[in-house]
């Protein structure tokens, strides 16, 4: 029979509530300590949880022998500290996104993990929602045809972060899906942006992958808008999908229309194109909580050794496009080209550069 695992979570302000939630609703483990600097969160999830313990110091965690794995849920300039010495002291890790602040770093944490034979996980929930898999099996079987584009739009008004941008902010949810649905990293960004109320953080920004074989994407992120979107829109060469997630029900759209070129001509005058208008229709998808099965998938790999479906190596290549997406903002929106990934990418710095 299983023992049960224990968990520390560093980190319960505003997401870590929801890990401390779902951990504790799996069987198979238990949130054993919670640390945060605010002694009224802690507090506050003792009334929730009885069993709890809280600290305000991470060592309690990281120290503690009883303690198997380690949830980090800070802000993100703690995330490599936290997660490395969690490493060294033999814990797993599930780190929330982006993984570190650097592509540097997050190679180091690979490596890391490989090195002490121990499961390294980054928080990519969308990946785990039922829809984003359901939209992901649509475009496997090649209904759409082949993917001319995806546009993003994840908007809404705040919440402001100190430490980094609109872009490492929330298009990590953005880039982790579109890597997930494509199954490969973009040769290139190009980013612009703007920062209206902090100086140096932009609030604001439209953010462009280029993938080798013609596909495209762009995310438009913004703690500035007035209204909370969150849509993404696939366009085929057979047909279209447009995913809303802020419906209630209908989050999946399919649309049977398409532009047509004549096949032959012989003349400009005798080119026209041709628009196809067909049904709309919405697939059901049963709902899960998204988190709940990324919760269930740390714990099973920690058992069975298996890869996480968000693991380290994606959640550095997230980070690698952040970093590009932060030079070409700082050159005026130049495009900046990601070299691929080294065989073993954990021995080799990624690195980006600015092109031309």
């Amino acid at each position: 029979m299983q023992t049960e695992l224990n968990l520390g979570v560093i980190g319960c302000g505003y997401w870590g509530p929801n890990l401390i939630r779902n951990f504790q609703n799996l069987p198979e483990c238990r949130v054993k300590t919670v640390c945060d600097l605010d002694t009224k969160r802690l507090q506050h999830m003792q009334d929730l949880y009885p069993r709890l313990k809280a600290t305000t110091d991470a060592d309690q965690i990281i120290d503690d022998d009883d303690i198997q794995a380690t949830v980090i849920v800070t802000p993100v300039s703690l995330h490599y500290d936290l997660a490395r010495r969690s490493l060294l002291a033999d814990k797993h890790v599930f780190v929330e996104k982006p993984m570190a602040t650097s592509t540097a770093e997050c190679a180091e944490l690979v490596e890391l993990a490989r090195q002490k034979q121990r499961t390294l996980m980054v928080g990519h929930t969308f990946i785990f929602t039922p829809v984003v898999r359901r939209i992901k099996e649509i475009i496997a079987s090649g209904d759409i045809g082949e993917i001319c584009y995806v546009s993003s739009r994840r908007l809404n008004l705040g919440l402001f972060q100190k430490d980094i941008n609109v872009t490492w902010d929330l298009a990590p949810h953005d880039i982790s899906i579109i890597l997930f649905w494509l199954n490969q990293m973009p040769r290139s960004v190009n980013c612009q942006g703007k920062a209206h109320m902090v100086p140096g953080i932009e609030d604001v920004t439209n953010l462009s992958l280029n993938f080798h074989n013609g596909k495209f994407a762009a995310i438009q992120s913004s703690w500035l808008d007035p209204n909370k979107i969150r849509e993404m829109t696939i366009v085929g060469t057979k047909k279209m999908i447009v995913y809303n997630d802020m419906e209630p029900l209908e989050k999946i759209k399919i649309f049977d229309k398409r532009v047509e070129t004549p096949p032959h001509y012989d003349t400009f005058g005798e080119f026209q194109y041709s628009y196809h208008y067909g049904d709309t229709y919405s697939p059901y998808v049963k709902q899960v909580e998204p988190l709940k099965l990324e919760c269930q998938n740390f714990i099973d790999c920690i058992r069975s050794g298996d890869k996480p479906e968000s693991s380290g190596l994606e959640g550095m290549q997230v980070v690698q496009i952040l970093e590009a997406s932060s030079q070409s903002l700082r050159q005026n929106g130049a495009e900046v080209v990601i070299r691929p990934p080294a065989a073993c990418p954990t021995t080799e710095k990624l690195s980006c550069t600015k092109k031309g």
